[in-house]
């Protein structure tokens, strides 16, 4: 009880959420009142982090920055336009169709968020739209990109629960692809309401053939990734290193406007992004050994019981806590405490090692768009200058939409296997 009080206190007063981990985390330890308990606990810091996969993030990472700097962004961007402009509402349509075309580089929500909300918003505001509708529609595309491959939250999740990435990879392509298509239907059934600008000509082929040609260099990006890992050619992480390579091979050798100074600048992000990741696992991974000593994870697996043991009534559970500490936690954190609690739990009532990683992955998204703590929402007002609170009021349709297809694919296990199982990564 005393660390979890001192846990949300310190995150009320405003402390790094590594911090506020590992302080909570070293308190339990001092609490079992033995030196060798600590010394344990201590050493988890650096075996939690004690895993090759978990090198996939920073090349993933680094990958998105070099494209994002050379201008691959705004080639994909313009293919988004040329292939839905032309419905009314167009720029919004092709800001979820660019979530899911931009998703094969980065893997991350906010990264999406911040390109787009420096992009995309401005040019939606020019032609008509309000801004908080902008920002609100960039916010919803934004949690595509770690849902369809590559995903760091899926790395740090298979590494943990010794869940194949590849497998998890499969099992995000279709509901990113249907989280696309659902705020696509919510942007059509509001155009009138939101009184969205009117439907631009329809582009030629010509001129669709044109765009795909210019994006082409991004668009191999994914293949790469996928391809490779999918295929069984390479692991994540072979494959994240793959990825750097050919994003600096169209930079220094196609592009020609990737610098060593820009590179320079691009491994600081990297690292600076990284290195806040790597804090989290370091110091949950510690807390988590603490709460596996007092058998938390028991305690409240048995909680759960204790309400019912119909299996969708469970799921319903999961899903609820994912969805309510995902609103005021970092969501990597959470991962790290909670999946060695409730993934168990999961698998107990029959659902695949995979399909509980896809619910995971899909609720921790949904939450990055969720107030209070949404990372999505503070980046977009930030970058776009919108007040947050505005940015929520046009968000919820979409949150609501998300969280619908977060429970599709909970509780109907083939439609979330489909893709792996065809791949051969499920039974």
């Amino acid at each position: 009880m005393a660390v979890g009080f001192l846990f949300f206190a310190l995150l009320l007063l405003g402390m790094p959420i590594a911090f506020a981990i590992g302080l909570a985390g070293l308190t339990g330890l001092i609490q079992l009142d033995n030196q060798r308990f600590l010394l344990t606990g201590v050493s988890k810091l650096f075996t939690g982090m004690d895993s090759f996969t978990f090198l996939a993030m920073p090349f993933f990472i680094l990958a998105g920055e070099i494209m994002n700097h050379i201008g691959i962004t705004n080639q994909l961007m313009r293919l988004a336009h040329v292939m839905v402009g032309h419905f009314r509402g167009g720029l919004a349509h092709a800001n979820m169709v660019a979530s899911v075309l931009f998703s094969g580089l980065t893997g991350a929500a906010t990264a999406d968020a911040a390109a787009f909300g420096k992009t995309l918003v401005p040019e939606m505001v020019r032609n008509g739209y309000r801004r908080d509708y902008a920002a609100a529609v960039t916010a919803a595309g934004s949690i595509i990109g770690p849902t369809i491959p590559p995903s760091g939250l899926m790395v740090v999740y298979g590494s943990l629960m010794g869940v194949s990435i590849g497998g998890l990879f499969a099992a995000g392509i279709l509901p990113g692809l249907m989280i696309c298509a659902v705020c696509m239907a919510i942007i059509a059934l509001g155009a009138a309401r939101n009184n969205l600008p009117r439907a631009e000509r329809r582009s030629t082929m010509k001129e669709l053939a044109r765009a795909i040609w210019s994006a082409g260099l991004a668009l191999m990006m994914p293949v790469i990734i996928l391809g490779g890992i999918l295929g069984g050619i390479v692991t994540p992480t072979e494959a994240a290193s793959v990825a750097v390579a050919y994003a600096l091979f169209v930079g220094v050798v196609i592009y020609r406007n990737l610098t060593l100074s820009d590179l320079y600048r691009m491994l600081l992000t990297t690292a600076r992004t990284t290195g806040v990741i790597f804090a989290i696992i370091a110091f949950a991974s510690m807390l988590g050994w603490w709460m596996s000593f007092e058998r938390i994870p028991q305690a409240i697996a048995g909680a759960v019981l204790s309400i019912s043991s119909n299996p969708a009534v469970i799921i319903f559970l999961v899903v609820l806590i994912l969805l309510a500490v995902g609103m005021v936690m970092d969501i990597t954190a959470i991962l790290i405490i909670l999946a060695p609690v409730l993934v168990p739990l999961a698998n107990d009532i029959g659902l695949q090692p995979i399909h509980s990683g896809i619910i995971f992955v899909l609720a921790l998204n949904i939450s990055l768009m969720t107030p209070p703590v949404g990372a999505c929402l503070f980046v977009l007002s930030s970058v776009t200058g919108e007040k947050l609170e505005r940015i929520a009021a046009k968000l919820w349709p979409f949150l609501i939409a998300e969280i619908g297809v977060l429970f599709v694919f909970a509780y109907w296990e083939w439609l979330a296997l489909l893709v792996p199982r065809l791949l051969g990564f499920a039974n």
